[in-house]
């Protein structure tokens, strides 16, 4: 029989957050196992991983987003890939400040091919966040040429790795893919424990950038019905002070839900999402309500707009609090459009965004810069 695949992955978990980049290595971890490759998961933190295949790091800061490894981080790392035999090692960028430019060196020494998934989010349009997103794209772009291969979300991302120095060839475009079975339209309670006769919806980090504030105005400003309500899911820096602020029987913050299960009922009770995001690389949290069959709004930043364009509706970012009214009112006032928006975003998860299909073609990117390793089932 010939083996499997041995792949290191390099990525994030937590038992305290919830987010894009956790999300990530979850579900991409497990589905390349459901298809037969050996994962070797590295992580931060204190969790220990789902199996014993992997390796857990110790840090100097606490959260996943933003760690400073410890200095035994690297030889721990080289330990693991000479004695586990590994074919190819995968880092989910950001990883740590140690790693994420000299993992390439490392893996060439070893004679292994690297692979990077480049998440950090972006804007092309000129303004503040244009201007960091490019401080960024600078930093990380002499490291990402040396990679064997970078996934990144988009066209436009790519376009801008070529900009500063990544070959075309060693960039391959897949986008975040979400399980579209599991995340699907179905029955839901959770409107009637609001009692909500019609349900907005947030799901993501309550973060400056974000633009949260944003959203409970505008839907504030709107003057719907008493039982058109606005959830907000997820916890920040400004969910304390806008809970404080704006909440109230039509405006429910709920903090963080970690529950899965959960998070897919709020989703399939929700009649709109909306991403108001300054700043983005593709929403998974997006991409998610999608899936579930709900009207999506968002920004036209990173690759939602993209991603978004013919499903929803998309924002500019130049009249946001215009263009939030009139979506909300737009979305409120005419059922029949918004589950019109609901079924086309669901084909479009369904055709463009599929875990499924995305791990596929992440497959291939590996036996392509590893053939002689052994096959993964499919």
């Amino acid at each position: 029989m010939t083996e499997p695949l041995r792949v290191a992955w390099l990525g994030h978990q937590s038992g305290r957050a919830g987010d894009g980049l956790l999300t990530y290595s979850r579900e991409t971890v497990a589905g390349l196992r459901a298809r037969g490759v050996k994962v070797f998961f590295v992580h931060h933190g204190t969790l220990a991983a789902v199996t014993d295949d992997g390796l857990t790091l110790r840090s100097l800061t606490g959260s996943h987003r933003y760690i400073i490894s410890s200095p035994r981080t690297k030889r721990s790392i080289t330990d693991l890939l000479r004695r586990e035999n590994v074919d190819l090692v995968h880092v989910s960028l950001s990883f740590s400040t140690l790693i994420d430019f000299g993992l390439p060196e490392l893996c060439h020494e070893l004679g292994l091919p690297a692979v990077a998934t480049f998440h950090v989010p972006y804007d092309s349009r000129f303004g503040l966040w244009q201007g960091i997103s490019t401080a960024v794209y600078r930093l990380y772009a002499q490291s990402l040429a040396s990679f064997d291969r970078v996934i990144i979300f988009s066209e436009q991302q790519k376009n801008l790795l070529e900009h500063y120095g990544v070959a075309a060839d060693n960039i391959a475009v897949i986008p975040n893919g979400v399980d579209v079975e599991k995340y699907s339209p179905g029955a839901s309670d959770y409107k009637q424990t609001l009692d909500a006769g019609a349900l907005v919806g947030y799901l993501g980090r309550v973060d400056p950038e974000k633009n949260v504030d944003l959203l409970v105005r505008a839907f504030q400003d709107v003057d719907a019905p008493d039982d058109v309500k606005l959830v907000v899911v997820g916890s920040g820096s400004e969910k304390r002070r806008l809970d404080r602020r704006y909440g109230s029987a039509r405006v429910v913050f709920t903090g963080q839900v970690l529950d899965e299960a959960e998070r897919i009922a709020m989703l399939r009770a929700m009649d709109m999402f909306v991403l108001p995001s300054m700043v983005e690389g593709l929403s998974l949290s997006l991409l998610e309500a999608m899936a579930c069959g709900v009207a999506p709004v968002a920004t036209d930043v990173g690759s939602d707009g993209e991603a978004l364009r013919g499903a929803g509706i998309v924002l500019d970012t130049k009249d946001l609090d215009g263009q939030l009214r009139l979506a909300l009112r737009t979305l409120i006032e005419f059922p029949k459009f918004r589950e019109e928006l609901g079924r086309r975003a669901r084909t479009r998860a369904v055709e463009r965004f599929s875990l499924a299909d995305n791990l596929d073609r992440l497959l291939s990117v590996y036996r392509e810069l590893r053939p002689a390793a052994g096959a993964a089932a499919s």
